[in-house]
């Protein structure tokens, strides 16, 4: 808050800003507690965990380490599902998509996005937990296909994929606590707008300096050209 105040040319001190919160009944919301969402009861390949939470070391730039992975939405149209490609260098959502399923083309579908926005080069890991559909054939074909190596938690080890984790918890205390969602498309509508302009272009990073993900990489980009 005191950041934000501060952007908008509004010196003012974190006690001040504290008191005048508590004055104002403003506090921060809490997530809820972690849920296993994850289907690893398969017969398909294991990827082997070529990330070991070893974030920061392998993702020293853009498009070295995507994590990857699926929360859900109650509706009163019934359960949405949300995949989400991140990339662990800016923390910027960099594919995304929803489905009334967790089939594997919602996974796709996010990974297409990802790769038709950033085009990386060989090398890139993609992480995620051990998910029919991260274990599935198409979807192992499709990472083939754009030089994407494969990586998986250990079972059960949310810890593992802690960016997407946090990312969740992010998503879910912003926006979706805070009222009822009647119908699938308004999930997908606010989810749009919450990734695409408050989450990678607004929604400051304490692990980033307190920029942005879209900043992040600005100024990244900035200093490599200085």
């Amino acid at each position: 808050m005191v950041d934000e105040l501060d952007a908008k040319g509004l010196s003012v001190g974190r006690h001040r800003v504290a008191r005048l919160m508590r004055e104002a009944g403003i506090h921060a919301t809490k997530p809820k507690r972690f849920k296993v969402t994850t289907d690893s009861k398969h017969s398909s390949p294991i990827a082997p965990n070529l990330v070991e939470r070893r974030f920061g070391e392998i993702a020293t730039a853009p498009d070295r380490l995507w994590v990857t992975d699926i929360t859900y939405i109650w509706t009163w149209e019934g359960w949405v599902y949300l995949c989400v490609f991140i990339d662990a260098f800016s923390r910027k959502v960099v594919g995304w998509s929803i489905d009334d399923t967790m089939e594997t083309r919602m996974v796709l579908d996010a990974l297409n996005m990802a790769v038709a926005r950033r085009s990386p080069g060989g090398g890139l890991i993609g992480h995620s937990d051990r998910g029919s559909q991260y274990a599935s054939d198409s979807y192992r074909a499709r990472l083939y296909d754009c030089g994407i190596v494969p990586s998986m938690s250990r079972k059960g080890d949310c810890w593992d994929n802690a960016i997407a984790e946090s990312f969740f918890a992010s998503f879910k205390k912003d926006l979706i606590y805070r009222r009822s969602w009647g119908t699938k498309a308004s999930v997908e509508e606010a989810a749009k707008e919450w990734i695409e302009v408050f989450y990678n272009c607004e929604r400051r990073h304490s692990s980033l300096g307190n920029v942005s993900p879209v900043n992040f990489e600005h100024l990244t980009r900035e200093a490599l050209a200085a």
